[in-house]
């Protein structure tokens, strides 16, 4: 499959593009980026762009990774790491929407969608198949878990665990149901994953000793449950917590 520079696109020397990259015009690639097979860039968007921190040396040896079959929309911007032989990474089949931006030494898994005007700071990670709403902001540093769904406009500054649904600043509304079974995760696994999240929500306490006490207790079996429980149990940031004592989609019923 060969590659689509459009003439008006601008590929810098260094930069590397897989079999069958479609550059569309305006769009730019900047030395040190690289994208695998697949990769579509619209217009005006800027895969490898300088990371916007004030001291940073431009000559720093640095790039962007992009996985195949992944889909960045007009006027995205992907910035390179800060870290000498660094790279900021996108990984296979996502789709960043219009407007966004992914900063430097960032980390977004698979399957990802990044929805129009999502501001993702720096060293932020994002676990496979998550869902960021349009024009959500996360803090540097924050973790979003796999599977998980932000609202749109939301602003995240605490870690969001997997298969969460949360909404407006670091709020926790239930599980992800409905991405849940689109996976096709087992209900045994679902049903674990909910009376994960009651143990960890709604009994009173330190919400990461909770979550260790019961991945040591191997109260836990199935793989999404002991997922979500060592999630919270890691990170440098707080935990986002419940909106609710009893978030209906938690409670049990399907």
């Amino acid at each position: 499959m060969k590659q689509s520079i459009h003439p008006a696109a601008i590929v810098e020397p260094g930069a590397q593009l897989g079999e069958g990259c479609v550059i569309h015009a305006g769009a730019i690639v900047r030395s040190g980026a690289i994208l695998a097979e697949r990769v579509t860039v619209h217009p005006y968007a800027i895969v490898g762009g300088d990371p916007q921190v004030i001291r940073f040396d431009p000559a720093t040896p640095t790039g962007v990774k992009v996985g195949a079959g992944t889909v960045i929309r007009e006027y995205a911007t992907l910035n390179r790491s800060t870290e000498k032989g660094g790279h900021t990474v996108v990984g296979s089949n996502c789709l960043l929407m219009a407007c966004s931006h992914v900063a430097h030494d960032a980390i977004v898994g698979d399957n990802v969608v990044v929805a129009n005007a999502v501001l993702i700071a720096g060293h932020v990670s994002v676990g496979d198949h998550a869902v960021l709403g349009g024009g959500s902001a996360y803090h540097q540093f924050t973790r979003v878990g796999e599977g998980a769904i932000v609202g749109g406009l939301s602003r995240i500054t605490l870690d969001i665990p997997p298969f969460v649904m949360a909404a407006e600043r670091d709020e926790v509304a239930g599980l992800n149901l409905i991405g849940l079974r689109r996976r096709g995760v087992p209900r045994e696994a679902i049903r674990e994953l909910k009376e994960a999240f009651r143990l960890v929500y709604l009994r009173p306490g330190n919400i990461r000793e909770i979550a260790a006490q019961a991945l040591a207790a191997g109260a836990f079996k199935s793989a999404e449950a002991r997922r979500f429980l060592e999630f919270i149990t890691a990170g440098i940031r707080g935990i986002a917590r419940a909106r609710r004592l009893e978030p209906p989609s938690a409670a049990g019923e399907d």
